[in-house]
């Protein structure tokens, strides 16, 4: 990987973490919180790929839980995040309604994997009570992503 490269998203990382901190709301039932996270993976992975999606992904959200207080969230974050990052990041080059397909499985992935995480530190009733408020925050973030991504031509030219 190039500087460049590095420090593209480095800074990708950091605007997403600074913009998901904004606009956390905190969801009591789950000690979790609703945020903008997703928009800046989506839009990461799929502009600069898999490796791209997986970098800002894991790091965004396992940072934005160090900076907002949820320390027992930081590695669920970091392979949840990193995961559905990689996973739109294989969509990079596809068809709109692929990468609508692939980000809705990357949906599942951040639901399903808070569900296992909230229900491992709180209980089967805290990973099912998320499922809406991840549901909500995955669609939101997808669809702000998504918008981000087509808007930004000149990024996705670059050889990555």
């Amino acid at each position: 990987m190039k500087t460049r490269q590095i420090v593209t998203l480095a800074l990708i990382t950091a605007l997403n973490v600074a913009v998901a901190r904004i606009f956390l709301i905190p969801v009591a039932f789950t000690h979790g919180n609703i945020n903008l996270c997703d928009a800046g993976i989506v839009f990461s992975g799929l502009v600069f790929g898999a490796r791209g999606g997986a970098l800002v992904g894991g790091l965004s959200g396992f940072l934005l839980d160090l900076f907002s207080g949820y320390p027992q969230y930081m590695l669920f974050s970091l392979v949840i995040h990193g995961t559905q990052g990689a996973l739109i990041g294989t969509a990079q080059t596809r068809s709109l309604k692929e990468q609508l397909l692939v980000c809705g499985g990357a949906i599942g992935v951040l639901v399903g994997g808070y569900f296992s995480a909230d229900s491992l530190l709180y209980g089967w009733s805290a990973g099912i009570l998320g499922i809406a408020t991840n549901l909500l925050q995955g669609i939101v973030g997808t669809g702000l992503g998504l918008v981000l991504a087509r808007r930004a031509p000149k990024i996705r030219a670059q050889k990555w």
